[in-house]
């Protein structure tokens, strides 16, 4: 039987903080509220919900605590704080996270709840959502994440973790020399049947707008006849932890590849819209298309070094979005979650080898 840690308060209680006292005295206190399992991410308990108009002053006075323990842990699951809106979350995470990242070249819709949060990605709950990070394919994304279980799922719906230095280390070389030198390359095919149309992912309806976001983003763009819009860019497969320097396996070459998608649904949209014309797709860098059996070994390795925990209600997953890749699991029942993308991080200041 595993033994229940420690809670967060009572820790604290036990080393309390003077006027001036490094973090270090609470980072310890934390660690030991921590319930560490194979299989699953770090749980941290808390003994006691906390109101929703302390939230913030909850997270400012442990805030150095959690961004140790998310060096160290890459992510941490906090359990008992009672976030059941995003009203809550949007507090607690308003301090934690700092500035927000604007989503832009969205490919799936998410809908505002109020302030910095956002519901998670629109996607058929009985279809999975692969191991990705956000906004991967672009120049600047959050590094850090607040996602909070407002309505867990009649079954499954799991938001999985895998360690993106697990995944580099394990991927077969020959799959990390040709991503590392070549980069990997995001097709996109803006259009009104499948994902989003290019005024939404680009949040606006000036062409001019559209296309001066492209250019600065080193991305290339083509209209198409039907008034659609095609574009395609380059970007590292593996980048450095701005941080810690840890190499990653930072992208979305599975999640966004024609190979991920169920077979009767890549073939029917392939035989409607064509391969190009697909909502989205990736290749290698040099645009060579993937094989088939690449995209499965990716997955694969995600597969295996996925950690997993069940949603409860008013859990706060906290995570380095550049250290951990994230998921989720197909679901039954309503299932109500919230996001904030949080502290900017440009890709240049990540030893990129392509942007």
């Amino acid at each position: 039987m595993t033994q229940q840690p420690a809670t967060a308060t009572a820790a604290s209680e036990a080393a309390p903080r003077r006027t001036g006292t490094p973090a270090p005295d609470l980072d310890s206190a934390f660690e030991s509220a921590l319930e560490l399992a194979p299989g699953k991410p770090p749980v941290l308990y808390v003994d006691q919900a906390v109101a929703a108009a302390e939230l913030d002053g909850w997270a400012a006075e442990h805030g150095p605590a959690l961004e140790s323990l998310l060096l160290r842990h890459g992510a941490v699951l906090v359990r008992g704080l009672g976030v059941r809106d995003a009203t809550a979350l949007g507090r607690l995470a308003g301090r934690f996270t700092g500035p927000t990242v604007p989503e832009r070249e969205a490919f799936a819709r998410r809908r505002p709840l109020g302030g910095p949060v956002f519901s998670s990605l629109e996607w058929p709950p009985d279809q999975p959502m692969c191991m990705h990070h956000e906004l991967s394919y672009a120049l600047e994304f959050p590094r850090l994440l607040a996602i909070g279980c407002f309505t867990p799922p009649a079954t499954g719906g799991v938001t999985g973790l895998a360690d993106a230095r697990q995944v580099l280390a394990d991927l077969p070389a020959s799959v990390v020399e040709r991503f590392t030198a070549q980069g990997w390359e995001l097709t996109r095919s803006y259009n009104s049947v499948v994902g989003v149309g290019w005024t939404e992912a680009f949040g606006t309806e000036d062409r001019a707008e559209a296309e001066a976001y492209c250019a600065a983003n080193g991305i290339d763009f083509a209209w198409q006849p039907d008034g659609s819009l095609r574009t395609r860019q380059r970007r590292s497969a593996v980048i450095s932890h701005p941080l810690t320097g840890d190499r990653v396996w930072f992208n979305q070459i599975a999640f966004l590849s024609e190979w991920t998608m169920e077979p009767a649904i890549r073939d029917y949209l392939v035989r409607q819209l064509g391969r190009d014309g697909l909502a989205f797709n990736t290749r290698y860098g040099d645009g060579t298309p993937l094989e088939p059996d690449t995209v499965a070994t990716v997955n694969e390795v995600y597969e295996a070094a996925t950690l997993r925990e069940p949603w409860q209600a008013g859990d706060v997953l906290l995570v380095d979005n550049i250290r951990m890749a994230h998921s989720r699991e197909p679901f039954t029942g309503p299932r109500e979650t919230g996001m904030v993308l949080g502290t900017p991080v440009r890709l240049a200041d990540c030893s990129p080898a392509h942007s």
